[in-house]
C-alpha cells in the first residue's frame, strides 16, 4: 500500500486533497486502511468510491455494473450470479451516483472549448411508462456532456440539458449547437447562455442565437433561410462587425443548427 499517493478525504482536515504531504500512513494489514496524522481520522482505501462499505469481490461488482450498463435485465443477472435483486439494484444506484459525481467534478467545470455540440432526445420505454431522455455530446471528441430524463418532452427537458452544456463550456466562446429542429431549443439556448458568468461576472451579451426556420417542400426538408439575431458586436475600430457579432442559424437535412458568437 503506497500511502504517498493517497490524500485525506475528511472535509474538516486542513490536508484534505493534498497528495505527498506525508500526513497519510498505513493503518492495518488485513484490509487496506490509512490514517491521517493531521486530523487523526482513519479511512478505507475504498472511501469515496462506489465500493465503499461493500464486501463482495470487486471483479463481480464490475461485471454486474458493466452488464447493467449494456442493458442486461436485472433478473438475468440474478439468475446468472445467484445475487439478490435488491443487491443488484443497489449496485446500479451506487454506480450511477458515483458517475454523476465524477462527471460534475471533471467535465462540468466550465473548462471545455466545445465549438460544436449535438443535442437530441430519445424515447425510452419502461415498465408501464414512457419517458424522454435528452442527451448532448461534444462532436469533436464524442464526449457526453450531460443527460436528463423527463416523463414529458417539454421545455423543461431542453432547458435542463442546455444548462448542463453551459456548465461545461468556457465563457465567451463561439459555439455551434445542432439539434433535430425541436422548437424548444432556440429559447432554451438563449436562456442558458445569456446569463451572467459566475466566474468573472461578465455578461454573455455577445451571444446570439439565430433562429432556424425549416423549409419543407413536398415532404422533404430543404435548406432554410438564413437569419440573424440580436445586435452586431463592435470591433476594435468602433464599427459594427459583420461576422464576429452576428449569429447565424440554418437548417439542413439533418436538423436545425444554431451558432452562437
Amino acid at each position: 500500500m503506497d500511502a504517498s499517493q493517497v490524500f485525506c478525504p475528511n472535509p474538516a482536515c486542513v490536508a484534505r486533497g493534498k497528495i505527498g504531504e506525508g500526513n497519510v500512513i498505513s493503518h492495518g494489514k488485513k484490509r487496506a486502511r490509512y490514517r491521517c496524522k493531521r486530523c487523526r481520522k482513519t479511512f478505507s482505501a475504498q472511501t469515496g468510491t462506489m465500493f465503499e462499505g461493500l464486501r463482495n469481490p470487486k471483479a463481480l461488482i464490475v461485471i454486474v455494473v458493466t452488464l447493467l450498463a449494456y442493458g442486461c435485465p436485472i433478473q438475468a443477472i440474478v439468475q446468472a450470479f445467484g445475487l439478490d435483486e435488491r443487491t443488484v439494484a443497489s449496485w446500479r444506484d451506487r454506480a450511477g451516483k458515483h458517475c454523476q459525481q465524477v462527471h460534475q467534478a471533471v467535465v462540468q467545470q466550465g473548462q471545455l472549448d466545445l465549438v460544436h455540440v449535438q443535442a437530441d432526445e430519445i424515447r425510452v420505454k419502461g415498465c408501464k411508462m414512457l419517458a424522454w431522455m435528452g442527451l448532448a455530446m461534444m462532436v469533436s471528441t464524442r464526449l457526453w456532456l450531460g443527460g436528463v430524463v423527463s416523463l414529458t418532452r417539454d421545455r423543461s427537458l431542453a432547458e435542463r440539458l442546455l444548462w448542463q452544456v453551459r456548465s461545461c463550456c468556457q465563457p465567451l466562446r463561439a459555439l455551434l449547437v445542432c439539434t433535430d429542429g425541436w422548437n424548444a431549443y432556440p429559447g432554451s439556448i438563449r436562456r442558458a447562455f445569456r446569463k451572467i458568468s459566475q466566474r468573472d461576472r461578465r455578461t454573455w451579451a455577445s451571444l446570439f442565437a439565430g433562429m432556424a426556420a425549416g423549409v419543407y417542400r413536398r415532404g422533404d426538408q430543404t435548406d432554410a433561410q438564413e437569419t440573424r439575431g440580436g445586435n452586431h458586436a463592435q470591433d476594435g475600430s468602433g464599427n459594427a462587425g459583420t461576422s464576429a457579432g452576428a449569429a447565424f442559424g440554418f437548417s439542413g437535412r439533418n436538423g436545425a443548427q444554431y451558432r452562437l458568437y
